[in-house]
């Protein structure tokens, strides 16, 4: 199998903004990091109505002998397939997605797309850590212990929560783009030094954070409540159900604690979103030099660092 992680990286791509801003703009970044919000959530609602169902994650389990291999969890095995058949779709071409098994991928089988690039060449991919902190942290806090036989009905949502958590750590790399872009000589000075903890204080808006917080805490409030359609079960008037001014009722029940998804996002998003600015912008200064793997001319992973550097 052709390798993809090397060849990949420079081909760093984003879709045109939905707004008509340029893509590293405030503006576009925050439309983008709020509709990843609404994915994440409802990502996590859907896995929080299956047990923790451990089973599924313990390497080599006999239940599933027959899908995962020897040394790989039913998620794993689940995870891999779902990137293998994305990877032929060229998803992994793309800025925004970074695969969990990026060295088990198959190159693209469909035409590239040729997106002008916006960021620096990198190598910055925390999915590792990512699925360390899904399986030890998050799962825990949004299902409840035992198991309930929907095995595959709960790893599927689990591709989904990692990919959707995934995304949302490595816009990082735009994020960073952006503020390098605002203050290059700040940031510049402190890449040369190798300052780690300057560039994180430098990047950090904790006033920012706080809104995001408070924003997905209402989210995840509303997303959770079963929204009833019948305004004489809420005790609406008929003038109340035509204007849609009512609310759910604070004490209606709730698929997932918001709490949950407002730690996950203060204990871990947050701060792996930041950790993967430092990564990118720690390279931002670094040589373009373009290493790949496969054939030396018109492959898929020559074709990728061509289209935005050109041929060497």
């Amino acid at each position: 199998r052709v390798g993809v992680e090397l060849c990949r990286h420079p081909a760093l791509f984003m879709p045109p903004p939905t707004s008509g801003s340029h893509p590293l703009s405030l503006q576009s970044i925050r439309e983008t990091l709020i509709r990843q919000e609404d994915t994440i959530i409802f990502a996590l609602i859907e896995r929080a109505q299956y047990r923790a169902n451990d089973v599924c994650y313990q390497p080599g389990a006999r239940a599933f002998a027959a899908i995962a291999g020897p040394s790989e969890s039913f998620l794993e095995s689940m995870l891999l397939e779902t990137e293998r058949m994305h990877a032929r779709v060229r998803r992994y071409t793309s800025p925004d997605e970074h695969a969990f098994f990026p060295r088990a991928l198959p190159p693209p089988s469909l035409p590239l797309l040729d997106f002008p690039a916006l960021l620096h060449p990198c190598s910055v991919n925390l999915n590792p850590q990512i699925l360390e902190v899904y399986l030890h942290k998050v799962l825990p806090a949004v299902t409840q212990p035992g198991d309930d036989t929907q095995h595959g009905s709960s790893v599927v949502a689990d591709v989904a929560v990692l990919q959707a958590i995934s995304k949302r750590v490595h816009y990082g790399l735009f994020v960073a783009e952006s503020k390098f872009r605002a203050k290059p000589e700040e940031y510049t000075a402190l890449i040369r030094g190798n300052d780690e903890e300057g560039i994180m204080r430098l990047l950090t808006n904790t006033a920012v954070e706080e809104r995001v917080l408070r924003r997905v805490r209402r989210k995840a409030f509303t997303f959770g409540q079963d929204i009833e359609a019948d305004e004489s079960v809420l005790g609406l008037s008929e003038a109340e159900s035509r204007c849609g001014a009512a609310e759910v009722p604070a004490s209606a029940p709730l698929k997932l604690d918001p709490e949950a998804i407002v730690r996950l996002y203060h204990d871990f998003i947050i701060p792996l979103t930041k950790e993967a600015e430092v990564a990118y912008l720690l390279q931002r200064l670094g040589n373009t030099r373009v290493a790949f793997h496969g054939p030396v001319e018109n492959g898929p992973c020559h074709r990728l660092p061509v289209r935005p550097f050109g041929p060497p």
